[in-house]
């Protein structure tokens, strides 16, 4: 998505039934079909809004710009191990296993 103006425009990327199921598949999820016409329209508007961005000329922008002077503050890593939050949401995972979720390999 960073391209600037002078690179070659891409197809634009059309939300159909096929594309919809895939991302059902992947995400778990299920549509109901009196709503699969809404979601497409959607995620239709979705990638259109992304793919205005790469009219965008950025070959002037440094990689690493920043808004802020100094970039990014940092913090300490400290992780905090919630051990009632983590059991809640792997008991709503369709499949864990060792604090973990299982999932489908995707790719093919």
């Amino acid at each position: 998505m960073y391209n600037n103006k002078t690179s070659n425009k891409e197809e634009n990327v059309q939300i159909d039934n096929t594309i919809l199921e895939k991302l059902e598949k992947l995400s778990h999820l299920r549509i109901d079909d009196n709503k699969k016409e809404e979601i497409i329209h959607q995620l239709s508007d979705i990638v259109a809004y992304v793919e205005n961005l790469s009219e965008l000329d950025t070959s002037g922008l440094d990689a690493s710009f920043s808004t802020l002077t100094g970039g990014t503050p940092m913090r300490e890593d400290t992780p905090i191990k919630q051990n009632a939050v983590i059991k809640s949401i792997l008991e709503h995972a369709p499949q864990s296993e060792d604090d973990f979720f299982v999932v489908p390999a995707i790719i093919e």
